[in-house]
This record gives C-alpha cells, structure tokens and sequence, in this order.
C-alpha cells in the first residue's frame, strides 16, 4: 500500500479521545471561467526568445494613508451582523469612512460596541488590526489574518479569503504550524463553560470539519507532511468525542484525500519511469507521422498530456517557486517543497520543443524533413484551435531553433504561410499582446460552451510562471508598518485560481496510448547532437558554422 494511505487510516481510525483540537482550512472554489468567444483563424506563439515584461502590480500601500482618517472600525464583510465570536475573536461594527481597521485579540466582538478613534494610538494596537479600504481587506499582522480564518459557532470566513490567505501565508508561516495556531485558536475560542457550551461546541463542529475539508480539496498536497497529519489525527479525536456524523464527514474527506494522494504518488512514479526509459533507448526510427498520421488526433493527444500534467500541479507551487528564489524568507523553501510537478510540467515543454526538432533531424532526405516540418506546422494550427496553447509554443520553439532555423533548402520547400500566422499572432513583443488577447478570447469561449471541447485552455506556462514572478518581486511582502501587503496577495490568488479553472477541465478527447508513451517517452537528441545532425542535413555554408561543425565532430571523436 502507499505510503500515505498508512498516515490517513490512522487519523481516520483515531478513537475518541480528549487530544487538542486542530482545524484546516479551506480554499475558495475557482470562480467559474470566464466567458469566451470563438477564435477565428490561425495562431500561434514565437517563442524564439521570451522577454517578459513586468505586469501591472498593485502600489505598495503606506500604513500612515490607512490609519489617518477618521473612522469606526469596519466589520469583517462576511461575518453576519450581530454575531457573537469567541473568545479572542474581534470583530468590529461597520464604519462610514474609507479606510478601517478591524481589531485584533483583547476586543469585544459583535454589534453595539464602541469603537475609539483609530487615530488613537493609545486606544487600539494598530499591529494586530485588520485594514480595509472600500470594504477590502487590504492588510494586516500575521496573528490578526490567522484569527480571520478560525470559524465560530456562528461564524465562517470567506472562501475567497480562505483560498488567499491559505496560498500566500505559507511565506510567512510553514503549513503545520498555521495548522498548529488556529487548533490554538480553536481551543481557546471553545472553552466553552457554563450554560449553552454542549449546544455551541455541536454547533461549531461542523464549521471545523468544514474548514479542514476545503483545506484539504484544494491544498491536499499540505498533508503531505506528518507535521500536519499529526494536526489531522488530533482533529478527528475532538471531532469524535463531540459528534457521530462530524467524525463520519472527517473519515470520508480522509478517504477523499488519501485518493488524491495516492493518484499523485503513481504519477510521480510514472514521470520517473518516463524518464528512464527515454535515457535508456537508442534513437528510434519511427516516424511520428507515420504513428500518428493525422495532425489533429496529435494535437488531442498532446491536450491530453498537457490537461494531465497541468491537473497535478499544486497552487501552492507557485508561492514555493518564489520561495527558492527569495532566501530571506521567514519559511524555508527546502521544509515547504513537497511537490515538483511545476518543474516537471515546464520541463515536458522542454522535451516536447526538442521532440519536434529530433523529430526534423532525423531524416535524411530533404522531402522527408519537408513533409515532416507541414507536419508540424499543422499540428501547431489544431492545438491552436483547441486551446492548447502550451504544446502551440513548444512546437513553436522546436522549429525556432537553430538546428531547424538554419536548413535553408528544407525551410524554401516548405509552405510555411501558416506558420508566419501563428508567429505573429504569438508574437512576444508588446508584453505578448496577441497572445494575450487571444488568450481571454480562448477564456470567454470557454466560459460559455456547452460542448467539452470548446472549454479547454491550455496556458502558455511559462509566461504564466513569469507574470506571477513578477507580480511577486513588483510589490514587497510587508508594508512598512510591518503588516502583510494582502493586495498583492488578491492578485495573486485571482490568477492562481484561474489557473485552477484551467486545469479541472477533463480532456474530451479518444486517448491514444502508445502516442501518448511515443511523445513522453521516445529519446530525444541533445544541443549538441541535434546541431551534428543538423549540419549532417545540410552542411554548413558559412565560416561560423563551419568552425561549429567542426568543434562537434572533434567533441564526438574524443568521447
């Protein structure tokens, strides 16, 4: 059995006991997909050199600008009025200005409360306030953010927050100890005592089983981690002493997560296998168009190992790539990594652009190498069509490098009218203005289709990986005040949770097994190799690649 199904039953079998509560949380649903119109005609990406430019990025927000206006302190948008949360919990009564701010431990929460002058420091703590502006979290402490999570007997938080604050905290705070916090915060919240506490406590429950159940549907990679199972176990203790049908909705999320977990534990192995079995072959001699004659079902099937691969990766894994590169973190990117599908996704791009290319190199005869550039050309067309823009780049990227670019006779026998389309409409100047317009259009179709297939988009990936990059390094972290800059965190959420939308779609289409292990597991020719075979194609005609062909072949002989 896999290894994570051991930690799983063992939380799911845990008996009744008096262990410390510990809660989950739980990430909003992906906003259903944005409409989108039909695409008219051929398009595709140049990748030839990817220059990103840096996307619009919230302002860094100045602490002064919130705190002095006049104002009560604004209630927590999502939290019914008058509501009662525990202790610890505070929320304020609806303000009139602009800018607000939410008090943190030590306050009284509910209605009919006076609030003091924000403006008075000696008043309130600005350090474990909650900031608004128009009716939008916009900052705050770490504490007063992790308190906005803890559900009440009466209360629940927003999903949408949930999904944001879940997806960003982990670089301020490793998963297992948010996890151990709010059970800190749950237990002192539930101290319940006196008249009323059985009737809260059953009324909490759910609210944490709740919580732990969208934590774990939308981050399920987090249990990963036996830090956090430990949390789990604990948590279904309290909920089994407390109430029968909680403990029954724990053990079936369990089960739920344990699926995903173990689905992914075979993918990783079978990503492993791909690659040693692609290191050990010799070059083959198949053609992929005699695999596969028709340009079409290639591209379904290139849309199934896109839809596949882009379906593991985690949201999270977005936050950790900026992790790595940003040491100074209070977490550590080594402690946090559970997960490489990112890298592995950005990797089979690599491969599939490299595919393309061994794919023209390896014949000899310029009619072959023809038939097999249209081949491509077309390919790139129908994933195009489809909305798989991932696979349109690399092939893109495959007939733009040097290898292929430089074949002169195969390139002037080529027709390669359909080919300037798709690079113009993929062009990457402007930021990739073309693409990006295709792109919503792709997504407003999507949106309303009615038929599977015209719901797929498949992203450029590694533009989407830059465009995050830089909405990360455009805005710090922190504002001055020492809050956390939860604006640029929005954004962050709003692009990782289309990216979720993108990645839930089923691919509609027949699967073609041994095409699929032809495309994932096939050898490709390395820089150097697809270079000798290059000038074997065609031999070099100039002084430069002359001295390069040379070079090569001296490489070749000393091996």
């Amino acid at each position: 059995m896999y290894y994570y199904a051991n930690k799983l039953t063992a939380a799911a079998l845990s008996g009744a006991s008096s262990g410390g509560c510990r809660c989950h949380e739980a990430p909003p649903a992906p906003p259903p997909p944005q409409p989108r119109v039909p695409i008219h005609g051929n398009a595709a990406l140049a990748l030839d050199h990817v220059s990103p430019t840096t996307p619009t990025t919230p302002n860094e927000q100045k602490p002064n600008h919130y705190h002095r206006h006049r104002t009560k302190h604004k209630s927590l948008p999502q939290t019914p009025a008058g509501c009662t949360g525990a202790k610890g919990l505070s929320i304020g009564s609806t303000g009139s200005g602009n800018v607000g701010s939410v008090p943190g431990p030590g306050l009284a929460n509910g209605a009919n409360v006076e609030h003091p002058d924000p403006r008075d420091s000696a008043a309130i703590n600005t350090e474990h306030a909650l900031v608004y502006r128009d009716g939008n979290l916009v900052s705050g402490s770490l504490e007063a953010l992790v308190q906005h999570m803890v559900p009440t007997e009466e209360y629940y938080p927003d999903r949408a927050y949930l999904f944001a604050f879940l997806l960003s905290a982990r670089l301020f705070i490793k998963p297992h100890e948010l996890l151990g916090e709010v059970c800190a915060l749950c237990e002192l919240q539930q101290n319940l005592t006196g008249e009323g506490g059985k009737e809260r406590l059953h009324r909490f429950v759910p609210r944490l089983v709740q919580l732990l159940a969208e934590w774990t549907e939308t981050f399920p990679y987090d249990f990963r981690d036996e830090r956090v199972m430990s949390h789990v176990r604990a948590i279904t203790q309290k909920v089994a002493a407390v109430d029968a049908t909680a403990r029954q909705e724990v053990s079936a999320l369990l089960q739920n997560l344990l699926l995903r977990l173990t689905a992914l534990e075979r993918y990783e192995e079978g990503l492993a296998g791909l690659a040693t079995e692609a290191a050990a072959e010799q070059l083959t001699q198949v053609d992929v168009t005699e695999l596969c004659p028709s340009a079409s079902v290639l591209a379904q099937q290139l849309t199934h190992v896109e839809l596949e691969r882009l379906s593991y990766i985690g949201p999270e894994e977005f936050v950790q790539a900026f992790a790595k590169e940003s040491p100074h973190l209070e977490t550590s990117f080594k402690d946090m990594k559970k997960t490489r599908n990112l890298e592995s996704y950005v990797q089979w791009f690599n491969r599939l652009s490299y595919f393309v290319a061994t794919e023209v190199c390896k014949h000899a005869k310029k009619k072959q190498r023809v038939r097999v550039v249209e081949y491509w050309i077309e390919t790139a067309r129908e994933c195009f069509n489809i909305g798989n823009f991932n696979s349109l780049m690399a092939i893109i990227a495959g007939l733009n490098m040097s290898p292929i670019s430089r074949l002169k006779k195969t390139w002037s026998k080529v027709q390669s009218a359909k080919f300037s389309i798709l690079e113009h409409q993929m062009d990457p100047s402007s930021n990739f203005s073309s693409y990006r317009s295709t792109l919503k259009a792709a997504m407003w179709r999507s949106a309303g289709a009615t038929d599977e297939r015209q719901r797929i988009v498949v992203p450029f990936f590694s533009l989407l990986v830059k465009d995050l990059y830089f909405l990360n390094e455009g805005c710090s972290n922190k504002l001055p005040n020492g809050h956390i800059n939860f604006e640029k965190f929005w954004q962050l959420a709003k692009q990782v949770t289309e990216f979720i939308a993108w990645k839930q779609v089923a691919c509609p289409f027949e699967k073609n097994a041994r095409v699929i292990a032809f495309l994932q597991a096939s050898p490709v020719l390395t820089e150097n190799s697809l270079a000798l075979a290059s000038f074997e194609c065609e031999p070099p005609d100039n002084n430069p690649e002359k001295e390069r062909y040379k070079s090569l072949k001296s490489e070749l002989n000393a091996q």
